[in-house]
């Protein structure tokens, strides 16, 4: 279905607006947003077919704070991180780093929390 008209009873054309939801053509990592961030941020992962995946947070002196896994199938993945590492203690205020890995893909990018 590339194209649509909607009319009431009486012939008049309502205006409708469609949203095309599309697979992801390859692996991706977005930017995470809000950024800065306090007290939460979204990251969302991109994934052409099921894969597993982990997503690591790294503080600046690269020490792993938390990690996500996952193994899902084609489509857009959103994790939220609320600002905390692995024992759910809050972490300090900073530049973290983020990295996405599967099997055949990787990337990083990096995000400031701010308290």
């Amino acid at each position: 279905l590339s194209e649509s008209e909607f009319v009431d009873y009486q012939a008049r054309p309502y205006n409708v607006t469609a949203k095309i939801s599309e697979l992801p053509t390859g692996f991706a990592l977005s930017q995470n947003y809000p950024n800065p961030f306090n007290p939460s941020t979204t990251i969302e992962l991109a994934l052409p077919s099921t894969s597993e995946w982990t997503l690591s947070v790294y503080n600046i002196s690269g020490s792993l704070v938390k990690r996500f896994n996952g193994d899902d199938e084609a489509g857009v993945v959103s994790i939220v991180w609320d600002g905390t590492n692995s024992s759910g203690t809050q972490v300090a205020s900073g530049i973290y780093l983020y990295r996405f890995e599967t099997a055949v893909f990787t990337d990083t990018k990096k995000m400031i929390l701010l308290k």
